[in-house]
């Protein structure tokens, strides 16, 4: 496949070097009006604009933390993700598509959760194999027969699409994966919004950029319309494990943009089969919780007894229907990468149409015949736990040394069920600020879409993009920034 950058036309060869570009390709008709105002900025003026951002970031105190790094203290150490300033633009029609997909494929896995902790339609049909459901360590029994309001069970969904080029030199677009649990980043695409206005306001006013900024609003909307039956005016928190955890800034962030509580586990108590805060003013009866915590600690007295993060009653209460959790306990088995090729039968068995956004080619190393195609082509392919996530626990065939492949080799002979593959991608690119210039890097998008009482989201997303030069990893922890991401309303 030949790289798809989305800036430049392709010209039927890869004429693109990883540190610099060949301006004299056409560039793409929405990126036009961008790559004319781009041209006549000097290297300076980018320079300071990156500086500056940097510096308010740092003050804002965007930060995530590093769990394998330690300071001095030997504590997380905290660090900004990268922010680049050439956006990711796409045109609406494109966008359009994108939005048809993922209302597609959310609907149909929140049909998938519940059909699983109810009738299991989907499994005495054979078109997903029970054992790969009910054996999942994702899998929640404690679930069967509970009812949720609207059959909702996430909320909250990142999906994560990237775009490679095809035979044609042409773009197509692959779900790469579901992130239905507690999905992160929302925060950073609202702030990178929030700097580019800064930075660059001319911009806004040249190009029909859509809003983002409306996005707490709509998951303040989201989470109101779960609440329980018996809440007239549901209290809404988000419920955090703490300071140290690595999303923390976004946990406080969306508390404050939607105007709610942010709480711990030790600010909730249950009492009569109901959920309340302790507040200055006495307890408060709290309906729904946004939750960004996993499932194994948020009830002490159901998952994990020695966790001090949760609430001792939580799970009771959620099950009684008094307090809503988003996303619900047990979604992680939706989401978990053993489950993911299935995702375009459930579309055609809940739904009745075809997938509008494919998967990408995956092999199942539980069954013989990839697994012999796995090992066999390992060099050439990328691996990744069933259950892994961050960049972590994956091989990248071909960027990885013989040795690392044959340690893969071992784990994947002791434990094929849990891993995947999938052939390598050439992501596509997009340009971006490096130290040498505009130089293109690899990207993917995280739109966020919500379910309430309809399926939508704001016409964006977070792209995140690989800073290393020839890196497919996206992810923050591995060294990953962010990109605004730009969808043209006309």
């Amino acid at each position: 496949m030949h790289p798809f950058d989305e800036m430049y036309e392709s010209t039927g060869q890869s004429s693109t070097r990883a540190d610099a570009y060949d301006t004299g390709r056409p560039v793409r008709p929405h990126y036009r009006a961008y790559a004319n105002w781009l041209n006549q900025q000097s290297a300076e003026l980018m320079r300071s604009r990156k500086e500056e951002a940097e510096v308010i970031f740092r003050r804002v105190g965007i930060t995530f933390a590093v769990y394998g790094d330690k300071d001095e203290e030997g504590t997380g150490t905290e660090r900004l993700i990268p922010f680049d300033l050439i956006p990711r633009v796409i045109p609406a029609a494109e966008w359009a598509m994108l939005e048809r997909g993922l209302v597609q494929r959310v609907t149909a896995l929140n049909r998938f959760l519940h059909d699983i902790y109810h009738d299991q339609e989907i499994l005495k049909a054979g078109v997903v194999p029970a054992g790969q459901v009910l054996n999942n360590k994702q899998y929640r029994s404690i679930m069967k027969g509970v009812d949720l309001p609207g059959q909702i069970y996430s909320h909250i969904s990142g999906i994560d699409i990237v775009r490679a080029g095809n035979a044609a030199g042409e773009g197509e677009y692959f779900v790469l994966e579901d992130n239905l649990r507690v999905p992160s980043g929302v925060s950073y695409m609202l702030e990178n919004r929030k700097m580019m206005m800064r930075l660059f306001p001319h911009l806004f006013f040249s190009h029909r950029v859509a809003p983002v900024a409306h996005y707490p609003d709509l998951l303040l909307e989201t989470l109101r319309a779960s609440s329980p039956s018996t809440a007239d005016d549901p209290t809404v928190v988000v419920m955090t494990p703490g300071m140290y955890n690595s999303a923390y800034f976004e946990h406080a962030f969306l508390a404050q943009q939607m105007g709610v509580e942010l709480v711990e586990g030790q600010d909730l108590f249950v009492k009569d089969g109901f959920v309340f805060m302790r507040t200055t003013r006495g307890p408060q009866r709290v309906d729904v919780i946004y939750r960004r915590i996993d499932d194994d600690f948020l009830d002490p007295l159901v998952f994990r007894p020695s966790s001090t993060l949760g609430c001792p009653g939580l799970l009771q209460s959620f099950q009684e229907g008094r307090v809503t959790i988003c996303n619900a306990v047990g979604t992680g088995v939706a989401d978990d990468k053993s489950i993911y090729p299935y995702v375009p039968k459930m579309i055609q068995f809940y739904l009745g149409e075809a997938p509008i956004l494919h998967n990408v080619p995956t092999y199942m190393c539980h069954n013989p015949n990839d697994l012999a195609y796995v090992m066999a082509n390992l060099k050439d392919l990328v691996v990744k736990e069933v259950h892994g996530a961050g960049g972590y626990g994956m091989l990248i065939g071909p960027t990885s040394t013989k040795a690392e492949i044959e340690d893969f080799r071992k784990a994947i002979e002791a434990h094929p069920e849990g891993y995947i593959a999938q052939p390598t991608l050439s992501l596509s690119s997009c340009p971006t600020h490096v130290d040498s210039g505009v130089a293109p890097r690899h990207i993917d998008l995280r739109p966020f879409v919500l379910s309430g009482k309809e399926v939508q989201l704001v016409c964006g997303g977070l792209t995140r993009v690989a800073l290393k030069e020839g890196s497919l990893v996206v992810n923050s922890s591995q060294g990953g920034g962010t990109k605004d991401t730009w969808v043209l309303e006309d």
